[in-house]
């Protein structure tokens, strides 16, 4: 099976500040969901939420939610298998965005899906576009170039 191509990436930086700001941010969403940093109600309290807009198990759905936002914002901010972290990044959002936002319209002041829209866009970006030069998924790429 030839991995190369799950590192392969672009030689441009344009997507080191997308990377590095959507990786902060859905880390951060992840530890809140987790762990109850920065304000969050860990998988208990984040479960018990989730139950009650029908995403059931609701300590599960907590779990996987927060893992994918957690793990997959620690892998964007690295470059690091930032594909595959990407395309499971995006399709949490559209679980966010269709589970918990869509019915209240466009906007955040209405808790609606302008934020979670946002971090698709980009997550799906990344995922076409890869990493970047500045990722541990270029230098992997360039190490499994030499090996081959």
């Amino acid at each position: 099976m030839d991995t190369s191509a799950l590192f392969n990436t672009h030689k441009g930086y344009d997507d080191l500040p997308l990377r590095l700001g959507a990786g902060i941010i859905f880390a951060a969403h992840g530890a809140q969901k987790l762990f109850g940093w920065f304000g969050g109600y860990g998988i208990a309290g984040t479960g018990q939420w989730m139950e009650s807009i029908g995403l059931a198990p609701g300590a599960l759905m907590a779990a996987l939610a927060g893992s994918a936002e957690f793990f997959g914002g620690i892998a964007l901010i690295l470059g690091l298998l930032t594909r595959p972290a990407a395309l499971a990044l995006a399709v949490t959002m559209v679980v966010a965005i269709f589970a918990a936002h869509i019915g209240n319209g466009l906007f955040m002041a209405n808790n609606g899906y302008e934020f979670g829209l946002a971090l698709l866009v980009i997550a799906a970006g990344l995922a076409l576009r890869g990493a970047g030069p500045l990722s541990l998924d270029h230098l992997l790429g360039l190490a499994l170039r030499r090996g081959a």
